[in-house]
């Protein structure tokens, strides 16, 4: 097993009092000659290559976005030649990295569907204590066992080892997709957690990965990284980031009681942000100035004023799990009023990132995304970090049992599994558009509606019995998704199976 190792520095690789880190070059020799030997008795295929920050080491705290990319390019430039990726990281800006990474790895097709995909493993992981010391001033340097540091570098390579193709982040005997996760604990050995996702994997006596939660291999080699092709779209999209990434003006903005609250946002939108994300109280609420009437409230005004000027507004939560429901209190439901969206359960750090990304492409190849176009990408599931809203994917959340639906991003529709109809389409005042069962069988109900591997979706009913189909089923193995597109999408209001393989929409269910 080949593995290349990205050290970028923090705690990690840091010595000294006060500590700070080691030289790229010092850091790499005392790995390979006080590690190294260690893992190949666990590993004893094992070649270990260290890529080049390009920069001098920092501490996570002053990573910049570009810095972002050019740990993305590392990875690019070293993948037809290694197995897997290891990056050593500081842990205070770890899961911005971890989110960051996920998307920029990623080649999005301008519809917004990934067209290039990773299908090796990309291991972020740091520690709270340094993983080397000196015994005596300028002496070697030596590895201090029984240190989170130690143990987080072995569970890295244990799960690059494993083969789980995304971005993770391993931590406290603990494998998490990365975009997902959050710095919970300043202090202790277990600092991070995935509030809104299970972990993908636990090191214990041996190291078990769940693979029921993890991202699916590329569907076809085409969408690969391993394709030259594949891969050249995604350095193509990253050079074009890289030099405009710094000049993104995407901030959170965090929610809080007192007067001063609309006086300090009214001087965030006057710099004319790219988007702000908001980090609201319980499922979404937000002051608007106003608790009788939202519509007279400062805030309320000036979010609406924001919205119309192009400044995306993104509804987050501070509570650390959960989904955002901005129409479940009336504190929050004014919200979609003024164009502000739902980030439903993404963290912070991801909503911000991959606003950061999908903003700074929007002119890629001349795509031209609007803030409608960034509105649908910002609540559409790329890389893991969201849950599905309009969708089942084969890949992911394969059916809707009874009573369970899917709601196009914009609120215009859903597809609701009726536990006495069946599949039924209802627009936003409940009106029956679209049904696949024209005489459903009481005595057969209910039953569930599924995204299979063969690109076909069927309700089966309560015997298991084919009730309907879309006959979009192919020979070969052909990975789809069943998608509702809203009125306010490229399509319009539209029911379709859209084939993995092929990256495009084959059969239409419904379009209005």
């Amino acid at each position: 097993m080949r593995v290349a190792v990205l050290y970028t520095g923090g705690t990690i690789g840091s010595v000294g009092s006060p500590l700070g880190p080691l030289s790229d070059e010092a850091f790499r020799d005392a790995f390979q000659h006080n590690l190294a030997p260690i893992l190949r008795t666990e590993y004893p295929d094992l070649t270990i290559d260290f890529l080049s920050f390009g920069t001098a080491v920092l501490d996570s705290t002053n990573l910049k976005p570009s810095d972002w990319c050019k740990m993305a390019s590392e990875i690019l430039n070293a993948y037809p030649k290694v197995e897997a990726f290891i990056v050593l990281h500081g842990t205070d800006t770890m899961a911005y990295s971890a989110s960051a990474l996920s998307f920029l790895l990623t080649g999005l097709h301008p519809s917004g569907y990934p067209y290039a995909v990773l299908s090796k493993p990309v291991v972020l992981t740091g520690s709270q204590v340094p993983l080397f010391y000196r015994a005596e001033e300028n002496g070697p340097l030596r590895l201090r066992f029984g240190t989170d540091a130690y143990q987080n570098v072995c569970g890295a390579f244990a799960a690059a080892h494993s083969g789980v193709p995304e971005v993770c982040l391993f931590f406290g005997h603990t494998l998490f997709r990365g975009n997902r996760t959050r710095k919970t604990n300043a202090s202790e050995f277990d600092a991070f957690s995935s509030p809104n996702y299970p972990p993908l994997g636990e090191a214990g006596i041996e190291f078990e990965l769940f693979n029921q939660r993890v991202l699916h291999l590329p569907t076809t080699s085409a969408i690969s990284l391993e394709s030259a092709e594949a891969r050249g779209r995604v350095s193509t999209q990253l050079a074009f980031i890289s030099t405009r990434i710094d000049e993104s003006r995407v901030v959170p903005f965090l929610a809080f009681p007192g007067e001063v609250l609309a006086d300090l946002l009214e001087a965030c939108i006057a710099q004319k942000p790219d988007g702000i994300v908001l980090q609201s109280y319980g499922e979404g609420n937000f002051p608007s100035g106003n608790p009788e009437r939202p519509e007279l409230g400062a805030i309320y005004r000036m979010l609406r004023a924001a919205d119309a000027e192009g400044i995306l507004l993104i509804d987050n939560t501070q509570v650390l799990s959960g989904v955002v429901n901005g129409a479940a209190y009336q504190a929050g439901s004014w919200l979609m009023d003024v164009g502000v969206i739902g980030a439903y359960d993404m963290t912070p750090i991801a909503a911000l990132t991959k606003l950061i990304y999908l903003h700074t492409m929007r002119n890629f190849e001349g795509r031209g995304w609007g803030p409608s176009d960034l509105k649908r990408l910002m609540r559409t599931n790329l890389t893991g970090e969201i849950m599905d809203v309009n969708r089942i994917d084969a890949r992911g959340d394969r059916y809707l049992a009874p009573e369970e639906s899917i709601a196009a991003l914009d609120g215009s529709a859903a597809l609701i599994n009726d536990p006495e109809l069946g599949p039924v389409l209802l627009d936003a005042s409940k009106r029956v558009l679209w049904r696949a069962l024209t005489e459903p069988a009481e005595s057969d109900m209910p039953g569930r509606l599924y995204m299979q591997g063969d690109g076909n979706a069927v309700f089966y009913d309560s015997s298991s019995t084919i009730r309907w189909t879309s006959g979009t089923a192919s020979s070969s193995f052909a990975t789809s998704m069943l998608v509702l597109d809203g009125v306010s999408s490229p399509r319009g209001l539209c029911l379709y199976v859209y084939d993995y393989a092929l990256q495009e929409v084959g059969e239409v269910l419904f379009q209005m």
